[in-house]
């Protein structure tokens, strides 16, 4: 790694392989689709892809330039975008074979204008069943698929759905009732003589707690990356009786810049919000807010200096902070630093470092630094 970088990400390469391994163990069949969007939540695309491209079936992204990325990574594998594409964009969606999600007759029509015999358009339509989000409304889909049906060059590829409270709740009513909704909406399409090729829904909870939802394809996101999607997900694993081994993939890391002494009284970092109760030795670790080590964790938050917890001191500042290491003996400028993983016997989750500021753990790891180096590890 370059010696200038101070601040850095390191993916375990295995633990990745195990995480794809375990959820398509668990599809019952069905492809998997790695979804990698939002820098592959925090992970880096790149990264990923070279490392789970023997085990997905599809990649899933939010935008087109994502999709490119997936292309750069080296993966010949189909790649769906997921979110929105400009309509000036969409020829090059057409041109590099991507397929696209729509729900509006404007995209189509554009997909189809760009495309050819020799080469369609393949569309995915997301269907609306309960998050009143991106998709479709189930009563507008008969005109629409009589509108994708006279368009030429356009292939039909597939129809989704996604849930909006299925990992959160132990109740799967509403769930469920999104689940008919897509069946009902995959009958309204047949009917209309266009049935589609591909059918999927399922989202990392799905795929570990309701097996009806998984069909064709099966869109794996925070699991992949080893993390739940939530604790209600995880106890009703458990308490189904099924094994499932998770691994984080993902350990972030620093050094040390600076080790001084401070007297008792002594305010630290910006605004004097703490001073020191005792004569206190502290480490200056060049991260910060901007960086995607979150203001919040400010005299809050904990790294892992030499195996220990190390308390955050004061305000946390846009590429600096402060630690406590009076009690952790030989501490040296230079040391490492971990900011999210284990080191030692220690460890520090996204799950805890999402609690401490009232998030969740998808916002930690994707509000890490895009810029910062990615790198494979094992």
């Amino acid at each position: 790694m370059d010696r200038s970088v101070r601040t850095w990400v390191e993916v375990s390469r295995s633990a990745l392989v195990n995480n794809a391994r375990e959820l398509k163990r668990l599809a019952n069949g069905a492809r998997l689709m790695a979804v990698v969007k939002s820098n592959a939540y925090g992970h880096g695309i790149r990264e990923v892809v070279r490392s789970v491209d023997a085990e997905a079936d599809w990649f899933g992204v939010d935008s087109l330039p994502e999709a490119e990325t997936v292309r750069a990574a080296g993966s010949k594998k189909p790649v769906l975008i997921l979110g929105y594409t400009p309509k000036q964009a969409l020829v090059r969606v057409v041109r590099q074979g991507f397929s696209q999600v729509v729900y509006d007759r404007e995209t189509v029509a554009a997909l189809s204008s760009h495309a050819s015999l020799k080469k369609p358009t393949k569309v995915h339509v997301k269907i609306e069943t309960g998050t009143s989000r991106q998709g479709i409304c189930p009563e507008e889909l008969t005109s629409f698929m009589r509108f994708i049906a006279k368009q030429p060059n356009i292939r039909f590829e597939g129809m989704s759905t996604h849930y909006a409270n299925i990992e959160d709740t132990n109740d799967p009513t509403h769930a469920m009732r999104q689940l008919k909704r897509f069946r009902e909406a995959v009958k309204i399409a047949s009917d209309a003589g266009k049935r589609p090729e591909l059918l999927h829904t399922a989202c990392s909870a799905a795929i570990l707690t309701y097996p009806e939802t998984h069909f064709d394809i099966v869109r794996a996101g925070i699991s992949l990356y080893g993390l739940w999607s939530s604790g209600v997900t995880k106890r009703a694993v458990l308490d189904a009786g099924k094994s499932v081994r998770l691994e984080p993939a993902l350990t972030w890391k620093s050094v040390i810049a600076q080790v001084k002494k401070i007297r008792e009284g002594t305010p630290v970092s910006y605004g004097l919000t703490e001073r020191v109760t005792r004569n206190a030795v502290v480490a200056v670790v060049p991260v910060g807010y901007w960086d995607g080590f979150d203001r919040g964790f400010s005299s809050v938050g904990n790294v892992l200096v030499r195996g220990k917890r190390a308390k955050v001191l004061g305000r946390i500042c846009m590429n600096m902070c402060v630690v406590d290491v009076t009690d952790i003996r030989g501490v040296r400028a230079e040391d490492e630093v971990v900011l999210l993983g284990h080191q030692g016997k220690e460890r520090i989750t996204a799950e805890e470092l999402a609690d401490k500021i009232g998030t969740i753990n998808y916002e930690v790891l994707t509000r890490i630094n895009p810029t910062l180096p990615r790198s494979l590890a094992d």
